[in-house]
């Protein structure tokens, strides 16, 4: 399968075309053959946005599970709550990505449990929304076994997505399985795939291409908040200098 927007819509024809369901972590079993749709934004909040204007066009909806944690982007900011809001009102849902390796040192699973409660407090009060589900960011192994129960949040690496499940992901730009070809076969009731919208885009990239590009347009997003905030930017750093 590419890593396009063409081919993303084309899974989605064909989980219809194949009698799945498209539910979340809270309606799941209220049909018989479904799929949950989830997507961790690791990177870039603008790709998110641009996967889940185009599930809406299809009428599908996913779980967007988002970084409080990184340097990548801010979700409190003016844009980043905007973009989230935009998600929302496209009828998906945020959760939490939770990323166990930022905390230093290494939590104990009861101090995993506490600390997943008090970021989707955080976030439930940014987004003004509840949050309440949780998927984890480069889990460990322990992590992936433990099968946290968390009051109140549901744990999408908990035993029934997990396990029960027929879970396919494309982390990395690679699908450890062929999904296309197991969603025709029909075998599994339930699935739960994983995708990154980092990875998609109009056209085919490979792996160099799409991380380079999202490496140098660092640049021109902190040239764009310094013009925000320096009059007349351009006599002091031209833009070709950075761009």
């Amino acid at each position: 399968m590419e890593f396009t927007y063409r081919a993303y819509r084309g899974l989605l024809a064909l989980l219809q075309e194949n009698g799945y369901s498209v539910r979340g972590y809270h309606d799941w079993n209220k049909t018989p053959r479904c799929v949950i749709l989830r997507h961790d934004i690791d990177n870039s909040l603008p790709q998110a946005v641009r996967l889940a204007e185009l599930e809406a066009e299809e009428g599908a909806r996913s779980t967007y599970f988002v970084l409080l944690r990184t340097d990548f982007y801010n979700p409190a900011s003016r844009d980043g709550l905007e973009a989230l809001r935009h998600i929302l009102s496209l009828g998906h849902e945020i959760g939490l990505h939770f990323d166990e390796a930022s905390y230093a040192p290494a939590l104990k699973p009861d101090q995993i449990i506490q600390n997943i409660i008090k970021e989707c407090g955080l976030l439930s009060a940014l987004l003004e929304t509840r949050v309440s589900s949780v998927s984890m960011h480069r889990p460990s192994h322990e992590t992936l076994e433990a099968d946290y129960e968390i009051p109140g949040i549901v744990n999408s690496y908990g035993k029934a997505f997990f396990h029960d499940f027929k879970y396919l992901s494309d982390s990395r730009r690679r699908w450890r399985e062929p999904v296309l070809d197991i969603i025709r076969s029909r075998k599994y009731d339930q699935l739960h795939i994983l995708t990154h919208a980092f990875w998609y885009h109009d056209e085919e990239e490979d792996i160099a291409q799409t991380v380079g590009t999202f490496i140098r347009s660092a640049n021109r997003e902190r040239r764009r908040q310094m013009a925000e905030n320096i009059t007349d930017l351009e006599s002091i750093v031209k833009r070709e200098d950075v761009l």
